[in-house]
């Protein structure tokens, strides 16, 4: 019996002991590991996103216009866990409703769900299921009386515009993961998503929170505001008389800019179609390029006065300089006619412009020499990126005025045959009319940090000497003619003198995707006009692609002298004559 007694006894002593070893490996020598490994369990953290920066429009009067800004959303979610009584179908007539149905029905109604997938998402085995992810103030009030059993909302930073498809194309979107694309969105991603931080979580059973660390892991940060040096009231009205222009003239496309040629400035960049950011992933990629910065074009006679600015810096013309328009010119590839094949006769370099000559043109080229006309495009900007503040810009090298084919070069000298976007085109022709200096297109001019301290973004120079003042003052006063006395009359605005220049330009079949030599009857309408002449603070320009009107006269004019008129009465520009 004793022995029965000790054999018992040393079996609970080493049970013992083996348990106190155990106990001892798991408490004190694997203590920490498996604290960490409970911690873990149930400790999680949660990434905080810093509020996007806000985008700004101003006005003349600095007044600011939100154009980009973040709002809370509110979603409704359940947790299928908590939701007693589970169902897997919907009840039959004279069966008594569960909870599951209960709640089902009241989603349903105020959410236009179909009943049978909310319970087939409460059906799930899951702790988190998403029902709606935007739903309204009162609705969500709604939902919130009810006191559903797992039944919850919350909410989430979501990037809002205001002013829908206004502006589409400048400020881009943000996606899905916060980033963001095209536009300034893209273009100061980096800047104006700020910087995330974490927070600390602790969940007990069923996965609900019970401690919440307010003291970040890692703090974050908001993004930078950015104010544009787009004009709102000047933005609205470009996009309301663009809109009109292209039904109208039945168009297939179209857009207008409005730039400051002192400093770079963008005052305005309107295209259609546009698009509403809020509901980007509704759209097909193609919608969201913006042909200012995306898309190359030959420009046709808006060109011309790049061609005359050359002979005029060289001194190889004057503006009263005389040569015999005879209506064709023949070279080796390729016959030369004027618009409409008019023969003029003999005409000074004034009236080449004011009557968009394509053989004045031609002859200015061929006295300047092929080398210097290649080296004023390149003066020009035209085979570089302006480096305009938008996502996507391209541009041509133009290689095919460098093969030395005389007929290449003759066409360019009128804007065929020679490939520019319309921002290059635009930051070229400041230099024309601004005194010769080129300065970097800009579409932001200044930001404001977290502290609400701000900084301004001054205007870049890039080339001072594209062409002597003397130049530019002689060839404002020829496109001050060509609106007196041209092609350009419908652009006048009584009492102010304007200066322009028209482009009727054919559609090369390439640029439509064919792959076959020449040009196609779609055409490229456009007019480049700037205003006060003399000192000009505004250059509009108005393209249309393929209108229903023969050239730009009666197209992209009649939108250019709208523009301008509201923007001299806007800005109360004062009377010249």
């Amino acid at each position: 019996m004793s022995q029965r007694i000790n054999f018992v006894l040393v079996l609970f002593i080493l049970f013992s002991a083996v348990l106190i070893y155990r106990l001892f490996y798991l408490q004190i020598l694997q203590g920490e590991f498996y604290l960490a490994l409970a911690k873990g369990q149930r400790t999680s953290f949660q990434e905080i996103k810093g509020d996007r920066g806000k985008i700004f429009f101003e006005d003349k009067e600095g007044n600011l216009y939100p154009a980009a800004i973040n709002k809370d959303i509110t979603y409704v979610y359940i947790c299928p866990k908590e939701i007693e009584e589970k169902a897997t179908s919907v009840p039959q007539n004279g069966t008594s409703a569960s909870q599951v149905e209960k709640t089902a029905e009241f989603l349903s109604e105020k959410l236009a769900i179909e009943k049978k997938e909310i319970i087939d998402l409460i059906n799930r085995d899951s702790l988190f299921e998403l029902i709606d992810n935007n739903v309204g103030e009162k609705i969500a009030e709604e939902i919130k009386s009810q006191k559903l059993k797992g039944v919850y909302l919350g909410q989430r930073k979501s990037r809002f515009y205001p002013f829908e498809t206004m502006a589409s194309k400048i400020l881009g979107f943000v996606d899905a993961d916060s980033d963001g694309n095209y536009g300034i969105e893209g273009y100061y991603n980096e800047v104006l998503r700020g910087q995330e931080g974490f927070s600390e979580e602790e969940r007990g059973m069923g996965g609900k929170i019970i401690f919440f660390n307010s003291e970040s892991f890692k703090t974050s940060e908001a993004g930078i505001d950015l104010v544009s040096t787009i004009d709102y009231n000047i933005q609205y009205q470009a996009e309301k008389i663009l809109g009109k222009t292209i039904e109208q003239t039945e168009s297939e496309s179209g857009l207008i800019v409005v730039l400051n040629p002192q400093n770079g400035e963008i005052k305005a960049l309107a295209n259609s179609p546009n698009f509403n950011p809020n509901l980007y992933f509704q759209e097909e990629m193609k919608i969201f390029q913006n042909d200012v910065v995306q898309k190359i074009f030959e420009p046709g006679s808006v060109f011309k006065p790049f061609t005359m600015a050359a002979g005029l810096d060289l001194g190889k013309v004057k503006p009263d300089t005389k040569y015999t328009d005879n209506g064709v010119l023949k070279f080796k590839g390729g016959v030369i006619y004027n618009y409409s094949n008019r023969t003029y006769g003999e005409q000074t370099m004034t009236n080449v412009l004011e009557k968009s000559i394509n053989t004045g043109a031609v002859f200015v080229e061929q006295a300047i020499g092929e080398k210097n006309f290649i080296d004023y495009i390149k003066k020009y900007g035209f085979e570089e990126l302006t480096s305009v503040d938008l996502v996507g810009e391209v541009f041509s090298k133009n290689k095919n005025l460098e093969t030395g084919r005389d007929i290449n070069l003759a066409t360019a000298a009128f804007g065929q045959g020679v490939e520019l976007t319309p921002i290059q085109l635009l930051q070229g022709f400041s230099a024309l009319v601004n005194g010769g200096t080129i300065w970097k297109p800009h579409i932001v001019k200044k930001v404001i940090n977290q502290n609400n301290e701000e900084k301004t973004i001054e205007p870049e120079l890039r080339k001072s000497d594209v062409i002597k003042k003397e130049t530019s003052e002689k060839l404002v006063e020829m496109l001050v003619s060509v609106v007196e006395n041209g092609f350009g009359k419908k652009a006048r605005v009584n009492g102010h003198y304007i200066g322009g220049k028209t482009g009727t330009a054919q559609v090369p079949w390439t640029a439509l995707g064919i792959e076959k030599a020449g040009y196609s009857d779609k055409t490229v309408q456009s007019f480049i006009g700037f205003f006060p002449a003399y000192k000009p603070q505004f250059l509009i320009m108005v393209k249309l692609d393929n209108p229903n009107t023969k050239t730009a006269e009666y197209s992209a004019i009649p939108a250019f002298h709208e523009l301008a008129e509201y923007i001299i009465n806007y800005y109360q520009i004062a009377p010249e004559y």
